[in-house]
């Protein structure tokens, strides 16, 4: 089970997964070039979506498949600081597509 943590600090926001950087996958797509942002919808938080949906996945389709949901259910109501499970993300996925 892989852990992916957010948190903002004086030199700006950093996401790592199980404590390495998570890429931005900006070569799948890149919604905001100045890179990951969360507690609101728009574009950097839709980067983070997609990026950790990507990374979770193993997938880029399923991953730009789940992206808008994913970003409206749970990345927009992260925290300044935060953690999420892989266990975490399948929830919400799965709870967003039966809805």
């Amino acid at each position: 089970m892989k852990t992916y943590e957010g948190g903002r600090h004086l030199d700006g926001a950093t996401v790592t997964v199980d404590g390495r950087p998570l890429d931005p996958r900006f070569d799948l797509k890149t919604f905001s070039p100045a890179g990951f942002e969360w507690t609101y919808e728009g574009d950097g938080p839709r980067q983070l979506a997609m990026a950790i949906l990507a990374d979770h996945f193993g997938d880029d389709q399923k991953a730009m498949e789940h992206c808008e949901t994913f970003m409206v259910l749970a990345v927009a109501n992260l925290d300044n600081y935060w953690k999420l499970t892989s266990e975490d993300i399948h929830k919400c996925v799965s709870e967003g597509t039966s809805a």
